[in-house]
């Protein structure tokens, strides 16, 4: 006969091994993790309590461990709001879809608040590297008290797949599969689910540019995992180079006379080639920069590109140089406003243009107005010859714009969107289907640095006031 005994070992034993597409069930992993949680320091988050969560963890699984964990300091100035901040890294499948293909570490930062607050997950859209700086901080989460978790997003900086185990593999031959927006998703789901272990709060996601877009999508895939969604300046484009942006330039930012003014301004660094390809080579030496393209090139895109980045970057017409400037004033200033290193061949940021030719889309360029002037003949495919590793061919998904797009007109979730007016990216922002649960905050003549904080008082008081109405916050 058998025992009462052995048939309950066998009955937990069975239930520790089920699970449904490599995930184990909250049953078994409840089962596992043995008596509630409970607070170390009912005031402060310390290492025991996020290693807690690795009880989550089944004996046969590869995923969900969280290891590395380093406490960062915190400014003196943000003690009253940063109890304590961390660094640690959890193992994520590198495809969601198939947690047998192998796994990578993901770099997480979370900035303690208290136990009972809102926990903000930012969905960074490219590193985590200034989560480690003393002053890191977060506009929501100061507003409401809440607790900060940022997470790199996968491919950068310290959270590359398959580098992190093949120092030979380089970013010409890594496989770039997995650089997608729904496996980025999927890292946060189990992020928000793992730290949902110790964080008992109501949940709120939020990422500025590419980290807003990111938001949009985590949302649209996991609309349960958070009570409200911030995405800030996030763009939604159709095609590698959408075509909304050049028009939106040409017709909508500043006024008419603002516009003229930086028109005459590239003009006039075309005029003076000769002596700015000069200087542009010695600044790029001098600062160690270097180009997948010839320094003529760069300097055709740097006057293509100022535009845009003077916008993005809100500055004020008043302070571009008169035409009659000398050379060293036009080029200070032209150099300041663009940043020709953003056309160098690789940086910390690059990764994403990976992204952008496969599922995000960006921008073009008109040259027309500037045709008799440039070297370059065309602008079309620029992404691909300047910023892809090895010059790589991607083939463009268009199915993410139209999912987003599709999502937000129809869904239930609650998400506040935050865009500046004269921002090139607010050329490609998504559609206002007018419902309750949407709402739109565009800052008059603002930037990609438009935030609540610097919203006009009557739309930023309106902001916050919406936000606690949906946290149900008093």
């Amino acid at each position: 006969m058998v025992s009462k005994k052995f048939l309950f070992a066998l009955a937990a034993s069975l239930l520790l091994m089920v699970s449904v597409n490599g995930y184990s069930q909250e049953d078994s992993l409840r089962y596992q993790a043995g008596p509630q949680f409970a607070a170390s320091n009912p005031d402060s988050l310390v290492v025991d309590d996020i290693l807690w969560i690795n009880r989550y963890v089944l004996p046969d699984q590869t995923w969900g461990r969280i290891t590395n964990i380093e406490r960062l300091r915190v400014s003196p100035a943000l003690t009253s709001v940063i109890k304590s901040k961390y660094r640690f890294f959890i193992t994520q499948p590198i495809d969601h879809n198939h947690p047998e293909l192998g796994t990578f570490k993901q770099r997480v930062v979370v900035a303690f608040n208290n136990f009972k607050g809102p926990n903000v997950l930012i969905t960074e859209g490219y590193g985590a590297a200034s989560g480690s700086n003393p002053r890191y901080g977060e506009e929501i989460a100061f507003l409401l008290g809440g607790n900060i978790i940022q997470v790199e997003h996968r491919y950068f900086n310290e959270s590359v797949p398959f580098m992190q185990d093949d120092s030979t593999i380089t970013w010409e031959t890594l496989n770039w599969d997995y650089m997608t927006s729904e496996q980025e998703a999927a890292d946060l789901h189990n992020i928000r689910r793992a730290m949902g272990r110790i964080l008992n709060g109501k949940w709120i996601a939020t990422g500025i540019s590419k980290g807003g877009q990111n938001c949009m999508t985590y949302t649209m895939f996991y609309p349960k995992d958070v009570a409200v969604s911030v995405p800030y300046v996030g763009p939604v484009a159709r095609a590698v180079e959408d075509g909304r942006h050049e028009p939106f330039l040409r017709d909508s930012t500043g006024t008419k006379e603002d516009r003229e003014i930086l028109f005459n301004f590239q003009m006039e660094v075309l005029k003076r080639r000769d002596v700015m390809e000069k200087m542009l080579a010695e600044w790029s030496e001098k600062n160690k920069v270097t180009y997948n393209i010839s320094i003529p090139e760069v300097l055709d895109f740097c006057v293509l590109e100022f535009p845009f980045a003077f916008w993005q970057w809100g500055r004020k017409t008043a302070t571009v140089p008169k035409t009659d400037s000398s050379d060293e004033d036009i080029f200070k200033f032209f150099v300041m406003a663009v940043g020709p290193d953003y056309f160098q061949s690789w940086d910390d940021s690059s990764p994403f243009f990976v992204q952008a030719a496969k599922e995000l889309g960006y921008y073009g360029y008109d040259t027309k107005p500037f045709k008799k002037y440039m070297k370059i003949k065309s602008s079309k495919g620029y992404l691909r010859k300047i910023f892809l590793p090895g010059g790589r061919k991607f083939k463009f998904d268009k199915s993410l714009y139209n999912n987003i797009t599709n999502f937000i007109a129809t869904t239930d979730s609650k998400i506040m969107f935050i865009y500046g007016e004269w921002d090139p990216w607010s050329s490609v922002r998504p559609n206002n289907p007018g419902h309750d649960n949407i709402k739109f905050f565009i800052a008059p003549g603002g930037s990609h640095r438009a935030r609540i904080s610097n919203l006009p008082p009557e739309m930023r008081d309106e902001a916050i006031k919406t936000l606690k109405e949906w946290l149900e916050i008093k």
